[in-house]
């Protein structure tokens, strides 16, 4: 929010909702909650004033539809394919950071056959798990992202949004691109550990640009989003990893996400920091290429 309002710019709030096992609206009410506080200083909407974000609150499902066209129009161009190999044996043949992958059995499947076993996976035809649906890259990439990373699969599980109507569900990455474009995004900002997912975003991007699912500017003009990625913001003495922040409030160490012990933005906020003291603070350390470990004097 801050780097869009240096360049008269706009944010888009859109959540990724790809996995709804893991779907939790408390956790979206709060993120709201905190970026509202975070760039007006309340929580709470105020009459006449217009919200942080640009438009409506977005999310991943509202472009599934879209992303599933896309999803055929790669398997009909020959850049997807229908994969049968379990997790375990996917991995063996993924290969390693120092070997190359080994293509899977079922990589040269016919379009039609590929296009055949996917509608079925979207009919419910198989169980969970028991195929994925693969981009056809390249198994010998030094960049284990892109081989022939998986962009869907089989979940059956109720979605806070879309409900049971979909029973396959695209990945991360794969939704991500494709949402970027089909909101016109021009700069999507990102930590370093998605630095290596850069190029399967710019292929999917590229590849999907022919089809006429994106935007009219993609099609027509060639314009596309880009990714760029910035370092997370650590601090000395402070835990940040969210896997041990939820320990501690699974296990009741602490009273919730809000604890005034805790370093999340509602811990902060119920600690008494104002939201102007935390930009001052985000501004004075800037944004950097590199790790960095911050001086909590700062």
């Amino acid at each position: 929010f801050g780097v869009a309002k240096a360049y008269n710019g706009l944010t888009n709030m859109r959540f990724d909702d790809t996995n709804p096992a893991k779907e939790d609206m408390e956790y979206v009410r709060s993120i709201l909650d905190d970026v509202r506080w975070l760039v007006t200083g309340s929580t709470i909407p105020l009459e006449g004033q217009p919200t942080p974000w640009n438009g409506d609150i977005r999310h991943a499902s509202d472009y599934f539809q879209i992303i599933y066209n896309c999803a055929e129009y790669l398997i009909t161009n020959g850049l997807a394919y229908v994969e049968n190999l379990t997790q375990e044996e996917m991995k063996l043949y993924r290969g390693t950071l120092t070997e190359p992958g080994r293509e899977s059995p079922y990589r040269n499947r016919s379009i039609e056959e590929n296009l055949s076993l996917f509608r079925a996976m979207k009919n419910g035809d198989f169980p969970d798990g028991h195929c994925v649906l693969r981009a056809k890259i390249d198994m010998s990439s030094g960049n284990i992202n892109m081989r022939d990373p998986t962009l869907y699969r089989i979940k059956r599980a109720s979605h806070p949004i879309t409900g049971n109507q979909w029973c396959i569900y695209p990945m991360y990455d794969f939704a991500h691109a494709i949402s970027d474009a089909v909101e016109e995004i021009t700069h999507s900002l990102c930590t370093l550990e998605f630095k290596d997912h850069r190029p399967l975003y710019d292929w999917t991007i590229d590849n999907l640009i022919p089809s006429g699912f994106l935007t009219e500017n993609t099609t027509k003009l060639g314009w596309r989003p880009s990714q760029y990625e910035f370092s997370r913001l650590n601090m000395q003495y402070t835990v940040l990893s969210k896997r041990k922040l939820i320990q501690l409030v699974t296990e009741k160490h602490v009273s919730g996400w809000d604890d005034p012990r805790m370093p999340t933005v509602c811990g902060l906020r119920r600690r008494g920091y104002p939201s102007e003291a935390i930009k001052l603070f985000c501004d004075r350390v800037g944004i950097s290429k590199a790790e960095n470990n911050i001086d909590i004097s700062v």
